[in-house]
């Protein structure tokens, strides 16, 4: 079976993403790459790499899906930057991504198949986190086990704080 890396902040991991990752759990062998794990305590980088882990860990769990989970670190230099993530990730195939810039930095090294999104608009980490700063319903727009995390460690309730306070922006 061949091996996919699927790329992404993951802020938080929404029904969007696990509908990708479905489909591609069905032909692939998954690489699960956390992208900007460094990055926390903002209103767009709510999440630690630590909690965006364990949501992954929890929503794929519940599905049944096997996946390597791999943190990669930014750097800052594009033309470099798909050689540090194979650098850091098991050997994959093939590259799952709706990324303009994923899919460019990638296409000289990997096979790349531009994946399809789903309900764009609702399924969005900004349009989740948008929903948590304002008080909206949110829980709907990502797996039952990531709404009981984000809730468990208070996430809804930091970003809320966040939005209201530059000392983290």
């Amino acid at each position: 079976m061949e091996r996919a890396l699927i790329i992404g902040r993951f802020q938080p991991i929404h029904n969007g993403h696990m509908e990708m990752i479905r489909r591609a759990a069905k032909r692939y062998e998954l690489i699960i790459a956390i992208g900007s794990p460094l990055k926390s305590h903002t209103v767009d980088n709510p999440f630690t790499g630590g909690e965006r882990y364990e949501m992954i860990l929890r929503a794929l769990r519940d599905e049944g899906i096997e996946a390597h989970i791999i943190p990669v670190p930014d750097i800052e230099y594009n033309g470099v930057w798909a050689s540090h993530v194979m650098s850091l990730c098991p050997p994959f195939d093939v590259v799952l991504s709706n990324n303009p810039l994923t899919i460019e930095l990638f296409s000289p090294y990997k096979r790349v198949m531009e994946t399809s999104m789903f309900s764009r608009k609702e399924y969005s980490g900004k349009e989740i986190r948008r929903r948590m700063i304002e008080g909206e319903p949110w829980e709907e727009l990502v797996p039952n086990a990531v709404a009981e995390y984000i809730k468990e460690i208070g996430g809804d309730e930091r970003i809320s704080y966040l939005s209201r306070t530059d000392e983290y922006v």
